[in-house]
This record gives C-alpha cells, sequence and structure tokens, in this order.
C-alpha cells in the first residue's frame, strides 16, 4: 500500500494547535492534545526541520553547558584519595578514551537524523518496546546526577548562607522546574548566556595556584592515595576508570540537543561536524580535564579539610578562591560557582529524564500523560537519593551503575557501527516508529542484558576478588562481541517489521537529510514532517508517530509484510 504524496502548502508547514479533537476510527479520543503538548520540544518523535533554526554554533554551546556539572571534580578527587595521581589520571584518560569512541556514532546520528538516544536505541537493535529498557537505564542516570548535583548545591548552600542540607536539597530540586517547563527555546538561552561566567570562575583560581606556587604541582603527581597502591597498577585504574565511566549515558544528555541540528549541507558541513564532535563525544574531554582538575584540588585541600570533605567541590573551590580573593569574596564567589553549575546540569538532567520517562510509560500504556508529570516524578526520585544521603556512597552508586550504561552504550554503537555500515545486517536509515519494527529485537536486548548481567555478577564479587575490577571491561567486551554475533546468527531479520511504511515519498532528500515536506495527520489533525508519519491501516491518510503510539485498538498500525518464502 501506497498513500499518494499529499503535502501541505508552505503556510500551513509550521505545527500549531489542533483545531478540534476529532474521534479515532474505534471512537475513542485521539492523541490530539498529546500532539499539541509535545511540539514545544517534540518529546516522542523526530525533530521537524522547521523547529530547527538554530546555527551548528548555537546547539553545540547548548549541548555543552549541560556538562558544567560539578560531580567531576568529586569524581575525579574520590579516585585520586583512593588510588593516587597516578592510578586516578589513567583511569579517567581510559574512561575518555572509551566515551569518545563510543560516543560518536550515536551523537553522528542523532545529529544526522535528529532523533534522541531512545529513537535511535529503538532502531538500533532493541526494537520498539526492547528500548524501554534502556530508557529506563537512561531516566536513573538523570535522577542519579541530578542527586548528585544538588547534594553538592545544598553543600554550597549550607556553607555560604547556613542552611540545613536537607531544605538545601529540596531548595536545589524546586528551583529547576520553572526553566524545566520551556524545553529547548528556554534552555538554549540560559546556557549561552551561563557559560562564560561558569569557565572564569573555574578557571580562574586554578592557573593562579599553579603561578604563584608551581610546588602545588609536585605535591599533585607525587600523591600516593589512601590504599597505599602508589605506582600505576590495573586493578586501581580499572576500578577508577569504572566509576567515570558511569558518565558514557551523558552522551544521551548530548544527544537531546544535537537532534536540533540544522540539515548538514555543503555550505555548513565544517561547522556542523565541528558541532558534531565538540558537543556529542568531545564533552568528555572537558569531563576528563574537570575530573584531573578535582583530584589536585582535593590533594590540595587534603591537609586544610580533610578527606571526607575535601571530595566536595564547595570545599575545593572554597580554598582555591581563598589563595587569590579577599576573606569576603571567598564564600560567595564559591556559592555562585555551585550554584550556576548546578543549574546549568540540572534543568538538563530533569528535562531529558522527562523525556526518558514520558517515552517508557507511553509506549508501555499507550497513553500520553505530559512530560511535566515526570519531570516530577524523576525530581521526586533524586529529591529521595539526597535525602538519603548518596553523596557519601557516591563511587559505589557510580560504580555499579555504571555496568549497565556500558553495556547499553557499547550495544547500540557497536550496532551503528558494525550491523549498519560492516556487516549491513542493520537498516542504516534510522526507524523508530511503531509498526515499522518488531517489539523486541533479540540483538539488542540479549547482547545488553548478557554484559550488563554478567558485569553486574563481577561487580559484586561473584566470580572472586581478583575479576571484580574488571566489570566494566566486561561490560564493554561482551556487548562489542555479542551485538554483530546475534545479528549474525538471526541474520537481521528482526530489525524491521516492514520495509514500506506506505509513502510514496523517500524518507531523505536529494542530500541525505530527512525530508522536510509535511503533511497532515488525520487523527489529531496537526502537520508533521514526512519521517514522523506513516501511511494508516484503515484510512487513505497518513498518521504521526505518537497517533501511532497512543493507538490502544492497532486500528492504525500498519500490518507486517508478508514473509518471503
Amino acid at each position: 500500500m501506497s498513500v499518494p504524496a499529499r503535502p501541505v502548502v508552505e503556510d500551513e508547514a509550521r505545527p500549531g494547535p489542533a483545531t478540534e479533537e476529532r474521534p479515532a476510527a474505534d471512537g475513542r479520543p485521539a492523541a490530539g492534545q498529546a500532539a499539541d503538548e509535545t511540539l514545544e520540544d517534540y518529546t516522542l518523535r523526530f525533530a521537524p526541520r522547521s523547529y530547527r533554526r538554530w546555527t551548528p554554533m548555537v546547539v553545540a554551546t547548548t549541548a555543552l553547558g549541560g556538562i558544567a556539572y560539578l560531580a567531576d571534580f568529586s569524581i575525579g578527587a574520590g579516585i585520586g584519595l583512593t588510588h593516587g595521581t597516578g592510578n586516578a589520571l589513567a583511569a579517567i584518560g581510559v574512561a575518555a578514551a572509551v566515551i569518545f569512541l563510543t560516543g560518536f556514532p550515536l551523537a553522528y546520528y542523532g545529529a544526522r537524523y535528529n532523533i534522541d538516544l531512545d529513537l535511535i536505541t529503538r532502531g538500533s537493535g532493541f526494537g520498539y518496546y526492547g528500548s524501554v529498557l534502556t530508557s529506563v537505564i537512561f531516566a536513573s542516570f538523570t535522577f542519579i546526577f541530578f542527586a548528585l548535583e544538588g547534594s553538592i548545591m545544598a553543600q554550597g548552600l549550607a556553607l555560604g548562607l547556613g542552611l540545613p542540607l536537607w531544605l538545601g536539597y529540596l531548595v536545589s530540586t524546586l528551583m529547576v522546574i520553572p526553566l524545566v517547563i520551556y524545553g529547548m527555546k528556554a534552555l538554549s538561552k540560559l546556557q549561552v548566556w551561563t557559560t562564560p561566567v561558569w569557565l572564569l570562575l573555574m578557571v580562574a583560581p586554578l592557573v593562579y595556584l599553579i603561578a604563584g606556587d608551581p610546588g602545588t604541582v609536585g605535591r599533585f603527581l607525587s600523591y600516593a592515595g589512601s590504599d597505599g597502591a602508589g605506582a600505576v597498577n590495573t586493578a586501581s585504574v580499572l576500578l577508577g576508570a569504572g566509576v567515570c565511566l558511569s558518565l558514557i549515558a551523558q552522551i544521551g544528555e548530548q544527544v537531546d540537543y544535537l537532534r536540533f541540528m540544522p540539515p548538514k549541507t555543503r555550505e555548513n558541513r565544517r561547522s556542523w561536524w565541528i558541532a558534531v564532535v565538540m558537543a556529542g563525544p568531545g564533552w568528555v574531554v572537558l569531563g576528563a580535564l574537570k575530573q584531573a582538575i578535582g583530584v589536585f584540588l582535593a590533594v590540595y585541600m587534603l591537609a586544610e579539610v580533610g578527606p571526607a570533605a575535601a571530595t566536595e567541590p564547595i570545599q575545593q573551590f572554597r580554598g582555591a578562591f581563598a589563595a587569590m580573593l579577599p576573606s569576603w569574596l571567598v564564600i560567595p564567589l564559591a556559592v555562585i560557582l555551585v550554584v550556576i553549575s548546578q543549574i546549568k546540569i540540572n534543568v538538563t538532567n530533569a528535562y531529558s529524564g522527562s523525556l526518558a520517562w514520558t517515552n517508557s510509560v507511553t509506549r508501555v500504556t499507550r497513553h500520553y500523560p505530559g512530560r511535566m508529570v515526570f519531570v516530577l516524578v524523576n525530581l521526586a526520585f533524586a529529591l529521595t537519593l539526597m535525602e538519603a544521603d548518596m553523596f557519601s556512597v557516591l563511587n559505589s552508586i557510580l560504580g555499579f551503575y555504571s555496568n549497565c550504561a556500558i553495556a547499553w552504550v557499547v550495544t547500540v554503537a557497536t550496532d551503528i557501527i558494525i550491523n549498519k555500515y560492516l556487516l549491513k545486517l542493520s537498516p542504516q536509515a534510522p526507524e523508530f516508529r511503531r509498526g515499522m519494527l518488531y517489539a523486541v529485537n533479540p540483538v539488542g536486548v540479549v547482547a545488553f542484558t548478557a554484559a550488563s548481567g554478567l558485569s553486574i555478577a563481577l561487580y559484586f564479587h561473584a566470580l572472586g576478588d581478583t575479576l571484580q575490577p574488571y566489570s566494566p571491561v566486561a561490560a564493554a567486551l561482551i556487548a562489542f562481541v555479542l551485538t554483530p554475533l546475534m545479528a549474525v546468527l538471526t541474520k537481521g531479520r528482526y530489525y524491521l517489521r516492514r520495509t514500506d511504511d506506505g509513502i510514496a515519498e523517500p524518507l531523505l532528500d536529494a542530500d541525505g537529510n530527512p525530508s522536510a515536506t509535511t503533511y497532515a495527520c488525520h487523527v489529531c489533525r496537526q502537520t508533521f514532517e514526512r519521517p514522523d508519519l506513516a501511511a494508516c491501516r484503515t484510512h487513505d491518510a497518513m498518521v504521526c508517530s505518537l497517533c501511532l503510539s497512543t493507538d490502544r485498538a492497532g486500528d492504525h498500525v500498519l500490518p507486517p509484510e508478508p514473509a518471503t518464502p
């Protein structure tokens, strides 16, 4: 079946509110309200060209603003104080290399085809419902790191304003809600305007300390760590790298911004590639530098505040500012740095977490409850972790979580690089629409489940103490090997339920970008661009991806294609 192309004229191409609620074929209300609510930030769907008005550099700046978090300083400090500077720097380098290599294909795919990491995961080995697993993993990442950043801000408010920690946790949670409501438009302005101030406050004290007392560098490099490891050794490096690799899921938040990249053309290809690399896998370069700085500042402050407080960024920067500024400026500037950093990252955590929860629940229940519901759900989880003092067991939480995150990201990256481009068993064109994908694809689900399950067993000493540090390596290697192996064993048959979506016009234009031609969805009466629609099973018309997701009876979902003999 092929629906003839009936493009909407240019004046109708921009999405607007539905004129009326139109009943679906089975008499139930359609998803008009859901479609209208998601037009601001395209929560569950392809980001259309008509909305993507930003230049590559604006998108990149916005995306990099989301990594202004101070957790890197705590992570680096914790690893350095435990295992020593040499092991910490080696661990940070190993983790950064893995994160860069796996993040590149995900960033490219998100920017090229304007879809978030959940939509990429669906068509990269997991299937329409199989990727619910990874959406929950990603949502967990956002509230774990929201709680971590909120804890850091509460420490700053306690030092600067005398607020009790429990109240600081509450303030850091509630203050992001107004900013998250408005999606990408508000976030882009916030990140662009606050980034210069944040960079100045972070870099200036470090430069001053090194220039004023070069001996601090020698003390930093010679620090042996509390575990007595001293010299660089494999076990300490891998244990530290496992903690750092918990940040591998950060690429999901970067892709949440990169999906708003403009089309790649001959005119902008240089700036387009620079933006994708810088704001995609390139985030880890700045992240690794912050972790190394965290080790430096922790060693610098160790004698003054002790090992527990030396991992707190507020104490680290209080000491750094005290070396270069009048005493009356020290605490205010340290608090300002903490507050700016917390706001910059936690609006991203709350935003991305709400997308992940909404994606999962809408697919499972076939009902769209609204993104703001899950902003509040994510914040509730984060606040609970903060009140339970997760900061005191930070490295244990991150070390455990990293096994799941590594298994997921490596599985998807391997599917893109090997299964799509080398073996050609996975379709290169992205697919995320219901009806086009199988419910579950064993390629990604088996690889992810085996990799995360076995690596978690290693992490909890199930196979002995000697192998415990190798859990992140196991997660990466098992996912890397099983993903193409499963594709070969299944011959790639579980990727696409259909190869024809019933629309005559090609999905991509002549430049390889998603087609910008717009059509009307006959259920919600909104207009959407070509990649966001499929032909309707029961009408000579088209249905948007969200209306397909919320079609409980399946009246609009195309049937599977007949099996080939």
